[in-house]
């Protein structure tokens, strides 16, 4: 069967700066790596060198068939001290878009993807209301170089992100790092090593990750709007969102109440600043089950992907509708991947998440895009480099690309622009 999907549909893959490029040393998440006690299992390092081979990499997207690239300018490359923007950084993402435009392949822009200036802390990060003002003066430093060739931008990643690494650590006094698990939380003194090498206190050390209070959210919140505001100003037919990531939210008799207060947590408290947004990105791996007693265990015998997560893409399916519920606004899928070893589950986890896709759009629901998660093997937070989302694996001590039966397929399909759920891709690159 085949299942075709509107002509303006945007067919790409995601990345981000801090796990591609490589080297970002003035990022607070590069002290967090290097600093004592730390839970990062690697060193990030020179990354995949996306930030050298970004012109390759391109074209070695656009040669698969791809028509769109997410991916994210990193703010302590463009503002590496307070006040001081870098004229070579902001000409280096010039020329990554003007590449992507000579490559036929449309960018999508995210302003902040998790990864803050060193300077923040110092004066107190994502606990002070002035970093939403630092936030929209650096989109606005941004926008008035590089704005006329962004026709998409998200202004920061998975806003909620935090809120989810709460509920993980809620009898914890102190907030772990983006990707950690319970498991490698060892050192809570690592704080303080990064803190002082931020020449900070670890009372300001307050990083995006940690922004899960009441307080702190607002601050986010209101730096959405900001940065929507000033982007408008400069260039008003770019189209302007942000990204949450969102498992779908599922219940077994007696949940109800606790499905509710989880999707709210994730997805309702921030509905106020989206709605007048251009689109919302959405970002899904799984679902949660809850009942009664919270959420539901896993059964015995489940499939999970490297990450632990329940092997289950028609997630991406439920999530858009929950969303559409709720949200008057087109729906661009921003992420949506698996980690596995296993190439074949890859493809069958794409296939069947963009059914489900095709499904709600056949209901009237207005996606605009599928974008997987990820385009390259990369760095993955304090997990370092062994889960695999990517499309494309990276030798890292060669940096040679190697193209998987994944890339091939969704390459085939934004060419064709339809889903085969039966039959082969034929896709030589």
């Amino acid at each position: 069967m085949k299942y075709v999907f509107p002509e303006t549909f945007l067919w790409g893959t995601a990345t981000s700066a801090y796990q591609v490029e490589g080297n970002n040393d003035k990022s607070d998440m590069w002290v967090e790596e290097y600093s004592e006690g730390s839970p990062y299992k690697d060193y990030s390092g020179n990354a995949v060198d996306h930030y050298h081979l970004y012109k390759q990499d391109i074209e070695l997207m656009a040669k698969l068939g791809l028509k769109t690239y997410r991916f994210s300018i990193e703010w302590s490359r463009i503002e590496p001290e307070q006040g001081v923007y870098s004229e070579e950084e902001i000409n280096h993402y010039r020329d990554v878009i003007k590449v992507c435009y000579e490559n036929n392949i449309i960018p999508v822009v995210t302003m902040m993807h998790f990864t803050s200036p060193q300077w923040l802390m110092k004066i107190g990060g994502w606990k002070n209301p002035m970093t939403a003002d630092l936030f929209a003066n650096y989109c606005e430093v941004v926008f008035k170089e590089l704005g006329r060739d962004i026709p998409y931008v998200l202004t920061m990643n998975e806003v909620n992100l935090p809120v989810m690494l709460k509920e993980l650590f809620i009898n914890m006094n102190f907030m772990p790092p983006v990707g950690m698990d319970a498991k490698s939380w060892t050192a809570p003194g690592w704080r303080e090593s990064v803190a002082q090498k931020c020449g900070t206190t670890i009372d300001q050390y307050f990083t995006f990750h940690m922004a899960s209070d009441e307080a702190s959210l607002e601050i986010v919140k209101d730096a959405h709007v900001k940065a929507r505001e000033v982007i408008k100003k400069i260039n008003p037919t770019t189209k302007v969102g942000l990204s949450l990531a969102l498992p779908e939210i599922q219940y077994v008799e007696g949940g109800e109440e606790q499905a509710a207060k989880v999707w709210h947590d994730y997805f309702g408290q921030f509905k106020s600043v989206i709605a007048d947004d251009d689109f919302i990105g959405v970002q899904n791996y799984t679902r949660e089950i809850y009942g009664p007693d919270g959420q539901v265990p896993l059964a015995t015998g489940t499939e999970v992907t490297a990450m632990g997560y329940e092997f289950y893409p028609e997630a991406l399916a439920g999530t858009i509708r929950n969303v559409a519920k709720e949200l008057d606004i087109p729906v661009l899928v921003t992420e949506h991947g698996i980690a596995t070893n296993d190439d074949r589950r890859r493809v069958e986890f794409i296939q069947r998440g963009l059914k489900g896709v095709h499904s709600c759009i056949e209901d009237g629901i207005e996606i605009l895009g599928y974008l997987y998660w990820s385009t390259f093997d990369n760095y993955e937070w304090t997990f370092g480099y062994g889960p695999k989302f990517g499309i494309i694996g990276v030798n890292r001590e060669t940096q040679e690309r190697l193209v998987k039966e994944s890339g091939r397929v969704l390459g085939e399909i934004s060419k064709n622009n339809a889903v085969l759920t039966e039959g082969v891709y034929h896709n030589e690159i």
